[in-house]
């Protein structure tokens, strides 16, 4: 009997955790969600995560080394940064046109934005995301540039500092490239065997995703047993869900003209890292699951995935500046009409642009961002606890789909940069986690 696609099972896994998410609720099963379920969620992107550095270590210094010629690898990083810059920009513009031609936060009643304020403003989560964003707008201009060197590896790999980490794989790398071949083949080999060893284990993790969905998705779901608000904002929801759909739309026209493959197909190969995206809300712990689908079922080169991939988990975040432009100028609609000028939103577009590059290290980036972007437009600072208050009910279902959208940007853009190198392969062969069981049983 041939076996369930890892995405169909995936996707089961998916429903059944929402409808028992459902009957949970109804039955005040909330508590015994988050005792004997949730944690076998919590289990699951805990190894997704311990993988994630060793796999951006080994891939990139591997990639990097490989490479042979320096050039080659201001060559695609110049095109990588490019891509990504571009695409994030689109993700902008169309969370603006959006917002700004469906207007959800106009007319909406006092009395709800008087309950919305009461629910959340003194909220453990919105506080915390004021006092991150407070000390992030603090720092010095240059401090994102510093931020980037670390000055112990093992700490940067202990906080998952993922820029640090990158910056570390790309100069051990080089350096390889530096001392020769022959003196650096030992150590080449090393990495080589680590980035297999790493990629076996991203095999058998995943034979625990659909398990680890449903106990993700019935977490999420006993999390909104409270309604009315929710219905409330469904049309800022739809905003932010539709500029999503039309990026992803974006995305499969890079794919059909300039990658030349069919927007289906790609799709369908890195299916189970879009549906981890949107379980975990985390690009970085999708990220071992995103690089094994694009290597093995998309066809690109592990020089360039190893690359592209690593530096597009950290700093391309196109869902998240489509979500930032639209969430900001709804704040506005609702609360401060006479901040919606096109200067104002011409701000939100440079700003939003910088954020995503520089939010890497940012725990809870999206919203923590998102006031850094309010108070770039001079936002009153006294309206700033009822302006996240407003839209925090949604911000996790919100997050699940535009890290969806920023997984998918990543996949896509090294597709691009495979394509322009000549390092896309035509029948790329798919490893299973069984490929060597025999012989060690």
């Amino acid at each position: 009997m041939k076996k369930l696609a890892l995405h169909w099972r995936i996707i089961i896994g998916m429903v059944l955790g929402i409808i028992f998410g459902f009957i949970m609720n109804s039955v005040n099963g909330q508590q015994f969600v988050t005792d004997w379920i949730a944690p076998f969620g919590t289990i699951f992107i805990n190894l997704l995560k311990l993988i994630a550095v060793p796999l951006i270590l080994a891939s990139l210094i591997k990639g990097i080394s490989d490479l042979k010629d320096i050039s080659k690898i201001k060559a695609m990083g110049l095109r990588t940064i490019l891509i990504y810059v571009g695409t994030t920009l689109v993700a902008i513009v169309i969370g603006l046109s959006i917002v700004n031609i469906v207007k959800p936060g106009t007319g909406m009643p006092q009395d709800t934005i008087e309950n919305i304020k009461l629910k959340y403003e003194n909220d453990a989560g919105v506080t915390d995301k004021l006092v991150k964003a407070s000390a992030q707008k603090d720092a010095g201009p240059l401090q994102a540039l510093v931020d980037i060197f670390p000055s112990n590896i093992f700490q940067s790999m202990a906080d998952a500092s993922m820029l640090q980490v990158i910056f570390f794989a790309l100069f051990v790398g080089i350096c390889l490239l530096l001392i020769g071949e022959k003196k650096a083949k030992p150590m080449i080999d090393i990495f080589d065997s680590l980035n297999e060893v790493v990629m076996k284990m991203v095999d058998l993790i995943m034979l625990f995703a659909p398990y680890a969905v449903f106990a993700l998705m019935a977490n999420v779901i006993i999390a909104f047993d409270d309604t009315t608000i929710l219905v409330k904002l469904l049309q800022y929801a739809f905003c932010v869900v539709g500029g999503l759909v039309l990026m992803i739309g974006f995305y499969m026209l890079l794919v059909k003209v300039y990658g030349k493959k069919s927007p289906m197909w790609f799709l369908s190969k890195i299916s189970p890292a879009q549906l981890l995206a949107f379980s975990t809300s985390s690009s970085a712990a999708t990220l071992p699951v995103t690089m094994e689908r694009v290597e093995e079922h998309v066809g690109v080169d592990k020089e360039v995935s190893g690359f592209v991939l690593p530096v597009g988990a950290t700093v391309n975040m196109d869902g998240t500046s489509l979500y930032q432009g639209i969430a900001a100028v709804f704040i506005m609609q609702v609360i401060w009409p006479e901040g919606l000028s096109f200067t104002n939103q011409l701000v939100i577009v440079f700003t939003a642009l910088l954020a995503s590059i520089g939010s890497a290290a940012v725990p809870s980036a999206g919203m923590v961002m998102l006031v850094i972007v309010l108070e770039s437009i001079n936002f009153p600072s006294e309206l700033l606890p009822i302006g996240l208050a407003l839209i925090f009910a949604v911000d996790r279902p919100l997050d699940m789909c535009r890290t969806v959208v920023n997984v998918t940007g990543d996949a896509t853009v090294s597709l691009l940069v495979a394509k322009s190198l000549g390092k896309l392969h035509d029948n790329p062969k798919p490893k299973e986690w069984d490929d060597n069981y025999e012989a060690v049983k």
